[in-house]
């Protein structure tokens, strides 16, 4: 080959294979992928991005820590199928946790797939999940949550009032079990919803007033609309209002846009009450939270309030949160 071919040859290399040997070098880490995902125009936009950018990703960690983000992304998105995918795989991988990106147990991982499967109402993956090494967990949590879940899945799996009443029975045990704290106020909420008796959600205001759970109840914030909610058979009181105007903020669709800039922030309320969000942030600040309010329009004009504390550098504001009795959602 003669100089001036080999040349020519080399500069065409060069110019394709630079920018791919650029990326890769700028987006080595799954923080960094995270950061470029938020960038993107739509959330749909930020998913296709992250399924080409993790397998490029240079070790089990970062591949671990982005799938596990990945898999965030796609359930506030609605997506519980791939959501779910997506914890099971970083489940499966042996790995620890990526640098800057929030800390996820493997059990954990199991923990966030099951309540996906559980979302869409299939509860036969779910109880695959909760046979698994999840089953032999010796924390705490965890053991609560595979409790808290096989009684949802049984719920799944009811045709009629009637057959809701061994896990009703269930969970109302749950509530005085001290091993159960972690989700008693998810045990509570479930129990108001099934039953409609007001007993449960006097207990739930009164017990855990700053909980998400109480907001939902009192129609302040919403519940997530997913088929488990909606289709379990139920004799609960109606759906609070706020929870038919439209998809919440944490599982924002394709039309939404995702911030420009990677600010990962903790959802603990959405309020249509700016002095509801306010005395939450007073309750927030008292236990030591920098909590803040963000103001958003509905396309009917409706204002919410939604409240949020600011992920930390270590992404481990959410545990923080829900040690301090805070329940709450990641938002991107």
């Amino acid at each position: 080959m003669s100089r001036v071919r080999f040349f020519a040859f080399f500069c065409i290399f060069l110019f394709l294979i630079f920018p791919i040997c650029s990326q890769s070098q700028s987006l080595k880490s799954a923080r960094a992928v995270a950061e470029e995902a938020a960038k993107k125009a739509t959330v749909s936009e930020s998913i296709e991005f992250l399924k080409n950018a993790i397998p490029r990703l240079p070790s089990g960690a970062e591949k671990r820590s982005a799938t596990a983000f990945l898999g965030a992304v796609l359930e506030q998105s609605g997506l519980f199928a791939e959501a779910q995918k997506a914890y099971a795989d970083a489940a499966a991988m042996k790995a620890s946790d990526a640098a800057g990106m929030p800390k996820k147990s493997s059990e954990q991982l199991v923990i966030d797939a099951i309540r996906c499967a559980l979302s869409l109402g299939d509860s036969a993956t779910a109880d695959n999940f909760l046979r698994s090494d999840v089953k032999k967990s010796k924390d705490e949590k965890i053991i609560a949550y595979t409790k808290l879940y096989e009684q949802w899945s049984a719920l799944c799996k009811a045709q009629n009032t009637q057959e809701t009443k061994g896990a009703i029975s269930t969970l109302s045990s749950f509530v005085s079990q001290k091993s159960m704290k972690s989700v008693t106020p998810t045990v509570l909420l479930t129990l108001w919803h099934i039953t409609g008796e007001e007993s449960w959600a006097a207990k739930l205001k009164k017990e855990y007033p700053s909980s998400l759970e109480t907001s939902v109840v009192k129609g302040q914030s919403q519940q997530l609309p997913t088929p488990f909610w909606y289709f379990v058979p139920r004799n609960g009181a109606d759906i609070p209002e706020i929870a038919q105007e439209g998809t919440p903020t944490s599982q924002a669709i394709e039309s939404s846009e995702v911030p420009k800039q990677m600010a990962v922030k903790e959802q603990i309320g959405l309020f249509k009450n700016e002095e509801n969000a306010k005395r939450l942030v007073e309750k927030l600040k008292v236990s030591g939270f920098a909590a803040k309010i963000d103001v958003e329009t509905r396309s009917n004009g409706v204002k919410y309030y939604l409240v949020y504390v600011p992920e930390n550098a270590t992404g481990t504001m959410g545990n923080l949160l829900r040690a301090a009795g805070f329940e709450c959602y990641p938002l991107f």
